[in-house]
Parts: structure tokens; sequence; C-alpha cells
């Protein structure tokens, strides 16, 4: 991968998970009033306010972010396409692009569990990050937590949800091929 390749990955990778958290803060009808909310909103709202008068959400589900989450990462494919000057089959670039979202949201899933696990050892109160990520997440182990309770203080929530976030990440590089270059 060359020096541009990974900047342009890095960048779209980024905003992207972005709007998956936007997405994700309305599913779980986190606190919007929270700092770290607000961000996620600014950093979107320039491109979902327009884009939710043609695309109402539907429920719980904010269709103009999941919509958004898809371009951003079909602009991504595009762009690194033409610049490995490889061809542009736009049916690919759109299968890849559901995938990769999907593959994104567990990305960006682990990584919350793990910034909320190690903060979970050093928080001496209210931290307004702790707050969302709780807030995220809590839908996920929640019912994992019903099954295997916490044993002398110890959650082991997390690791249950981690086993089957990387079966459920084997199972899809089993069985849909290109699954590990995405």
């Amino acid at each position: 991968m060359n020096a541009m390749s990974f900047l342009v990955s890095t960048l779209f990778d980024l905003y992207l998970m972005v709007v998956i958290l936007r997405f994700w803060l309305q599913l779980t009808r986190a606190d919007f009033y929270n700092p770290f909310s607000q961000f996620v909103v600014k950093a979107t709202q320039p491109v979902i306010a327009p884009m939710r008068r043609l695309l109402p959400s539907i429920g719980r589900i904010d269709t103009s972010s999941l919509v958004l989450a898809l371009i951003v990462v079909l602009v991504k494919m595009l762009v690194l396409t033409l610049i490995a000057g490889a061809a542009v089959d736009i049916v690919t670039l759109l299968l890849f692009s559901v995938i990769s979202v999907i593959k994104q949201a567990g990305v960006l899933l682990f990584w919350m569990l793990i910034i909320r696990a190690v903060l979970s050892w050093f928080n001496q109160g209210n931290n307004p990050v702790i707050m969302i990520m709780t807030q995220l997440t809590e839908p996920i182990l929640a019912p994992v937590r019903k099954v295997v309770p916490v044993i002398g203080g110890l959650d082991l929530s997390v690791l249950v949800v981690f086993i089957a976030m990387n079966f459920i990440n084997m199972l899809c590089g089993q069985y849909i091929p290109f699954w590990a270059l995405i």
C-alpha cells in the first residue's frame, strides 16, 4: 500500500466510524447532549441534515446515517480503485461497500468494548465518554449477563462477546471469499 492509499483509507475510515457512531447513537437512544455525542452530531450534521429531507428515519433506524455510511465506503473504494489504476466495477464496489460497513461496525464495537473495559479500571466519577460507551454497548452486554452472571465481581460478558464476534468474523471469512480483504 502506498502512502496515498494509506492516507485516503485512514481518512475515510475515521469518518466512517463517526457516521456509524451517529447511526448507533440514534439506534440505542443514547444521550445526544453528552459532549462526545455532540462531537459526532456536529461532524455529521452538515451532510445528514440535507439527506434527512429525502430519507426520513424509519422508527429508530436512521436511514440517512446508514446511506451516508454506504456512500462514504463507496467513495473510498472508488478513490482507492482509481489510485491503483484498476478497472471500476460498480457491482463489486457496492457489494464491498455493504460488507465493509458491517465489518467496520464490528471493529468499532470491538474497540469500544476494549476502551470501556480499560477505562472502567480508572474511572473516578462521571466521565462523558464512559457514559456514552456504556449506553452504546449495554444493549449488547446485558443479554449476555443474563446467561453468564458476574463471577466474584468479574464481568465476563465482554469476553463472551469477543469470542462471539471472533467466531462470526471467522465464519464470514470461510463463506465470503473477500471478507478478509476489506
